[in-house]
């Protein structure tokens, strides 16, 4: 079956970025041998913020809903449209600040969309993006991941199974700056061998 791939930039950089280099290297592997890659730049073309009249939209059902509603909501149906459709998504992710780009977090206010990515039962929320992998490519200068001052994996971990994205997988680049060349290119071994662990 051809793999659907979606790979996600959130780095401000467009040239020199860590996260950016090796999402696009970790998204081509998986694509491999002939998928396909939608390309999604939070950069280039910036997710706007969640406003009022998104919010009184989404909490409008469906049928109801104005063509001046509709068309608030159109952006963030595109954007889970291309989630439902994949097989796989690459996030490159660089900490900022100890935490995620506000570029990341504004494409993940679009796509937590109840009834659509997510639904409330009795048993509490239960994700409807299933069966899909999440790699996050981490990148950062100083922050481990995992460490206590790394807000970034944590937080997008939760946020992805909250969505019923429950195969969440790191390519760890963390502390880029400090690695040593042997170090550099363990990472790129890492994301060279992640078409066999997807088939694992």
């Amino acid at each position: 079956m051809t793999a659907r791939i979606l790979r996600v930039d959130a780095s401000a950089r467009v040239e020199g970025s860590v996260s950016r280099a090796l999402s696009a290297r970790l998204a081509d592997r998986l694509a491999v041998p002939d998928g396909t890659v939608t390309v999604r730049d939070l950069a280039a073309d910036p997710v706007p913020q969640v406003d009022a009249a998104w919010v009184e939209a989404n909490f409008t059902p469906a049928e109801d809903r104005t063509d001046a509603q509709r068309a608030a909501l159109a952006g963030s149906d595109a954007l889970v449209a291309e989630l439902q459709a994949a097989d796989a998504i690459v996030i490159g992710v660089p900490i900022y600040n100890f935490s995620i780009p506000a570029a990341l977090k504004a494409w993940i206010d679009q796509i937590a969309r109840a009834r659509l990515t997510f639904r409330y039962t009795e048993n509490g929320p239960e994700g409807l993006l299933k069966n899909k992998t999440a790699w996050l490519v981490v990148a950062s200068g100083g922050v481990a991941v995992d460490s206590p001052v790394d807000f970034a994996t944590g937080y997008l971990r939760h946020v992805l199974g909250f969505v019923g994205i429950d195969d969440v997988r790191i390519v760890d680049a963390s502390r880029w700056g400090a690695l040593n060349d042997h170090e550099q290119q363990a990472v790129f071994d890492d994301v060279d061998g992640a078409e066999r662990r997807a088939a694992a």
